[in-house]
């Protein structure tokens, strides 16, 4: 009852960082930007069900949902063509507490970490966390190729196309207008939760 209560007020607190005071706790809630692509199995379906599982996460407020896309595969070429989305939250879990969360999602929907860039059953990534720059082994944020990346900017800027780019300093509209990238990208499904621009 009191994470629902919770995930209601984030709802309404719709700016990059915010702090949630009562007298009982002190919160940060953050706006971030997750990735989702998959190309093994029913991708689409696939994409659809991190979404909703993103949605149940505690402490996690689903604000918007890109369309899907249809998209050429990066790397190794020989692969299936890929489905991505991006939807944008927010919660007051830390960077860290995010990334477990969404590797819990990916390891129960039986993604297995073989070859890098290799077909994934789901796939989902950190593309921002609010303004935060973080350098780690095992995150880095902003995603260090998305300002590369059509299937990425694509979606991206659909629900987030004013959002600004903490290491460029360039919004995410100008990002995909200077994109260097001749991958095709196809819309295929509109999302039932539009996002504002």
């Amino acid at each position: 009852m009191g994470c629902q209560s919770e995930k209601r007020s984030l709802r309404y607190a719709r700016c990059f960082g915010v702090e949630i005071r009562s007298s009982l706790f002190k919160l940060r809630s953050v706006v971030c930007h997750i990735g989702i692509g998959s190309n093994l199995g029913d991708a689409l379906e696939n994409c659809k069900s991190a979404v909703e599982k993103i949605s149940r996460t505690d402490f996690v407020s689903l604000i918007a949902s890109s369309s899907f896309y249809k998209t050429d595969p990066v790397g190794d070429e020989r692969q299936n063509y890929f489905i991505n989305a991006v939807v944008e939250i927010m919660t007051t879990l830390s960077a860290e507490e995010l990334l477990k969360a969404l590797q819990k999602i990916e390891a129960g929907m039986g993604r297995k970490r073989t070859i890098k860039g290799g077909p994934r059953v789901i796939d989902l990534d950190i593309l921002f966390y609010g303004q935060d720059i973080i350098k780690r082994n095992d995150l880095s944020v902003p995603h260090p190729e998305m300002h590369k990346r059509r299937f990425v900017l694509e979606p991206l800027n659909e629900i987030a196309s004013y959002f600004i780019h903490p290491v460029y300093g360039v919004s995410v509209r100008g990002l995909k207008e200077r994109l260097d990238d001749n991958k095709s990208v196809w819309l295929i499904e509109r999302p039932v939760t539009q996002g504002r621009h």
